[in-house]
């Protein structure tokens, strides 16, 4: 099963536009090739307000989403996870507004993250730490934390239980597949949580960057699907011969560019930690270091 991915048209930046009945988002002008167009913002409710991945340092995205919030009362400040491109603007949001942060907690890896991602946030502490299933209540919506590690050790998802939607950070996106990368990112730990959505129902997600995600079971299924082929793809690699990462990274990812293959061999890197735990493969004796080779157990 192939994923079909949902392209978005270039948004305009810095507005704070509704969306759906209860959530409107700003698109921040951060455009990678890890970020998609930007990161969207959401806001839910009217009134009190709770915000939802601030994003990065942009004094003029937080400037506008504060002037479009000029009436209203931030409530609560939440995070997904602790990248660069989701948390470091929470503390701007909280010097101007007196809302409280929340999030599972501090980011959980190393700093090898730049340059395969947008990079970690090591200052984030939220105010308030949420664990699988605690809810934060505000006038006319309720997000319940779901606990989704794979991405990162840190990342929730939020249900917006009023709507059956789920704010889906960088766990579920439409308009790629997700980085995990070691050793904060684990792909037994990301496979895990994508099957722990499919026990869920509902109805929409909402990534932080690109378009909503709407049949989301049938999506989810795909991406495991398409999780389980690569795996399969880098034992029938290394069943061959003791093989590189680079080398697997050269065969199964001819589709994309040069320039995210360092990611790519960060995502092999987390199969195959996974397939070791798992006893179906080993590092090829004398191989121990970053030009690692690996081989398949028989």
């Amino acid at each position: 099963m192939s994923v079909s991915f949902t392209p978005e048209n270039k948004p305009v930046y810095g507005t704070l536009v509704d969306i759906a009945p209860g959530i409107r988002r700003l698109v921040v002008k951060n455009p990678s090739r890890f970020t998609y167009h930007g990161t969207g913002v959401y806001v839910l409710g009217t009134g009190r307000v709770a915000v939802i991945d601030p994003g990065p340092v942009r004094p003029s995205a937080t400037a506008a989403l504060l002037s479009a919030l000029k009436d209203e009362t931030v409530a609560a400040i939440l995070v997904t996870h602790t990248h660069l491109d989701h948390s470091p603007a929470a503390r701007e949001l909280r010097a101007a507004t007196g809302a409280p942060t929340m999030g599972f907690g501090p980011h959980g890896g190393d700093k090898g993250l730049q340059g395969v991602e947008e990079g970690a946030d090591f200052e984030f502490q939220p105010d308030r730490t949420l664990r699988d299933g605690e809810t934060v209540k505000g006038h006319g919506w309720t997000l319940r934390a779901v606990h989704t590690p794979g991405h990162t050790s840190n990342h929730l998802c939020y249900e917006y239980v009023e709507r059956r939607a789920l704010f889906s950070g960088d766990h579920v996106m439409g308009w790629s597949t997700t980085v995990v990368s070691p050793p904060d990112g684990n792909m037994s730990d990301y496979m895990t949580s994508l099957g722990k959505l499919l026990d869920r129902s509902d109805s929409r997600y909402y990534p932080t960057h690109g378009a909503p995600i709407d049949s989301p079971q049938t999506y989810v299924r795909a991406l495991l699907t398409h999780r389980h082929d690569r795996e399969q793809q880098i034992l029938t690699c290394i069943s061959r011969q003791p093989t590189s990462i680079s080398e697997m990274v050269q065969t199964l990812y001819t589709e994309i560019p040069r320039e995210l293959h360092s990611a790519a061999g960060r995502s092999v890197l987390s199969h195959l930690d996974k397939l070791i735990d798992e006893g179906r493969a080993r590092r090829h004796p004398g191989h121990e270091t970053a030009s690692d080779l690996y081989e398949a157990v028989s």
